[in-house]
C-alpha cells in the first residue's frame, strides 16, 4: 500500500502543470505555459503565397521569421503551371509539424520540395530553428521566389 501511494505521489508530481515564473527581469522574454515552445503564445500565421505562372510570391520577395517561433503558412496554387517550390536549406533549418494538403495531414522527416501539378492549397506548420538566409521559391526563377531571413 506504501508503495503504491508513493508511486501515485510520484506521478501527479511528475505530471503536475507547470507554471510560468512571473519574477522574469526580462520583459520582452516569451513566457511558455503547460505546452512550452508550442503553446499558443507563441505561434504566429505568416501571410499566405500564390504560386501562379509569372506571378510573385508575395510583394515583397522577403519573410523574416524569429528563430523558436512556431508559424503556419499557406501555399495557394491556382493550377496555370505545373509548378514547384525548393529550399532545401530553408527546410533543414526549420523543424516541419505537418503538411496539410486538403485535409490530409502529413507528418514528415524532411522536406525538400513541393510540387503543385494543379490547382490546390497546402498549409505548411513549422517551427524556425536555425538563424540564417535561405532561397525558397520556383527553381529557375527570379520573379518567384523568397529570401527567407530566420534571426
Amino acid at each position: 500500500m506504501k508503495l503504491l501511494l508513493a508511486c501515485v505521489t510520484t506521478f501527479a508530481l511528475l505530471t503536475a502543470p507547470v507554471m510560468a515564473d512571473g519574477d522574469d527581469d526580462d520583459d520582452d522574454a516569451p513566457t511558455f505555459g503547460t505546452a512550452g515552445i508550442l503553446s499558443r503564445d507563441n505561434r504566429e500565421d505568416l501571410p499566405p503565397l500564390t504560386l501562379s505562372a509569372g506571378v510573385p510570391l508575395n510583394e515583397s520577395g522577403t519573410l523574416e521569421l524569429k528563430s523558436g517561433t512556431y508559424y503556419e503558412i499557406e501555399i495557394e496554387a491556382d493550377g496555370s503551371q505545373e509548378l514547384a517550390l525548393a529550399g532545401a536549406g530553408f527546410f533543414r533549418a526549420i523543424w516541419i509539424d505537418e503538411i496539410v494538403i486538403e485535409g490530409i495531414e502529413i507528418r514528415p522527416l524532411g522536406v525538400d520540395s513541393l510540387e503543385f501539378d494543379e490547382a490546390g492549397t497546402a498549409e505548411i506548420s513549422f517551427l524556425a530553428i536555425k538563424p540564417g538566409t535561405y532561397d525558397f521559391g520556383v527553381p529557375g526563377s527570379e520573379l518567384q521566389n523568397l529570401e527567407i531571413t530566420i534571426k
